[in-house]
């Protein structure tokens, strides 16, 4: 871990914190408007990829940030997967009072995404079940592919039958290990209604669903109606937000911090209170660049006949009020790892920010 970007990140929330703690204290009415929401706030290291840091570093930094959790949702974040390592950092997790989640790739070996690395896709999800087990995760979250699957042979319907043989092939592994298998609604691999039914053919026993309000988006939907669907079997979640709009072929997509897109927060909390008790608000920010989708070409529908009317209709609409956005770009002459590196702190950073001080999510602030 270079010490240099970590004391950097700590200095930038300190000062975060201090101007928080001054506008509380000399403005009651600031305080009294906040709405708490009990709700654990924490992250995914995805949102900081470029730091490359493995989970010592993101345990430390996440403490410095004064979340709740953390979702290691790759196994790559770990120098090995022995007992005697995970323990290890199950204990430092613990001695900083934050709570980790666990994950992993793909798991169905049918999927473009999928790689062979650790094994099959049964041997895969069992080590990523120990693993979650041995750092005292609940769940594990993973995921079937992306929207390239659906250009594949069979389409997503042959994805399913493979995702749904590989979970129930470890079944009793993991009820037996109190690990809930937790499938993403990912890349545009599956609207919120075909992950439901995927998880009820499973069994909701041992399987449920990481809730990824991002990736709504890129399957058409609208995330308040993702979230109406796939909520109440969320075991934990992958939250950004979204920005949409029309051009001259369908719509494009890109993705925001928290607070800079079209979502309403605030309505999709109140919401999330009812559908999702207790199910962490783990934040995935992926911001920056841009995804078109041509759905005013007919051969688009070719691959997107899943879709439902009205999941589109609301899809439409948020397309409709939204207003064009630029991409994130890297400044001339600056170094691209860098510029890489900051940018996806300093939009993780903002975004925890707005959670606490406008939605009054976590539970240390």
């Amino acid at each position: 871990m270079m010490r240099t970007d970590f004391d950097q990140s700590r200095r930038q929330f300190v000062k975060t914190f201090a101007v928080t703690t001054i506008m509380t204290t000399l403005d009651p009415l600031f305080a009294q408007s906040l709405k708490r929401r009990r709700l654990k706030l924490g992250f995914d290291n995805f949102s900081i990829r470029a730091m490359g840091w493995k989970a010592p570093q993101l345990l430390d930094y996440a403490a410095m940030l004064k979340v709740d959790t953390v979702l290691f949702s790759d196994l790559d974040v770990y120098e090995n997967h022995n007992d005697s390592y995970l323990k290890e950092i199950k204990k430092k997790a613990d001695d900083l009072g934050i709570e980790v989640q666990a994950g992993t790739g793909s798991i169905c070996p049918s999927a473009k995404s999928f790689s062979p690395r650790f094994g099959a896709a049964d041997e895969h999800l069992a080590l990523a079940i120990r693993v979650a087990k041995t750092l005292g995760s609940a769940v594990v979250r993973c995921y079937q592919g992306t929207a390239d699957d659906r250009k594949l042979p069979g389409g997503l319907e042959e994805r399913w039958k493979d995702t749904i043989k590989v979970c129930k092939s470890v079944r009793s592994r993991a009820i037996d290990a109190g690990v809930k298998i937790a499938i993403e609604n990912h890349a545009g691999d599956m609207q919120a209604w075909e992950l439901v039914n995927l998880i009820e053919e499973c069994g909701r026993d041992y399987v449920g669903a990481t809730l990824d309000s991002g990736n709504a988006t890129w399957t058409l939907e609208d995330p308040l109606r993702n979230l109406e669907v796939l909520g109440p079997y969320a075991v934990t979640t992958g939250i950004r937000d979204s920005a949409v709009w029309e051009n001259a072929e369908g719509a494009v997509v890109q993705w925001t911090a928290m607070g800079e897109g079209q979502v309403d927060w605030q309505k999709y909390f109140d919401r999330f209170l009812d559908l999702c008790p207790g199910v962490p608000v783990q934040l995935e920010i992926i911001s920056g660049f841009q995804r078109q989708y041509q759905y005013l070409k007919e051969d688009f529908w070719k691959y997107y006949q899943d879709v439902r009317a009205y999941e589109f209709t609301r899809f439409s609409a948020m397309a409709r009020s939204g207003k064009p956005r630029d991409p994130f770009k890297v400044p001339e002459g600056k170094d691209r790892k860098v510029a890489d590196q900051e940018y996806q702190k300093s939009e993780l950073e903002k975004s925890i920010k707005y959670c606490r001080e406008v939605l009054g999510l976590g539970l240390k602030a």
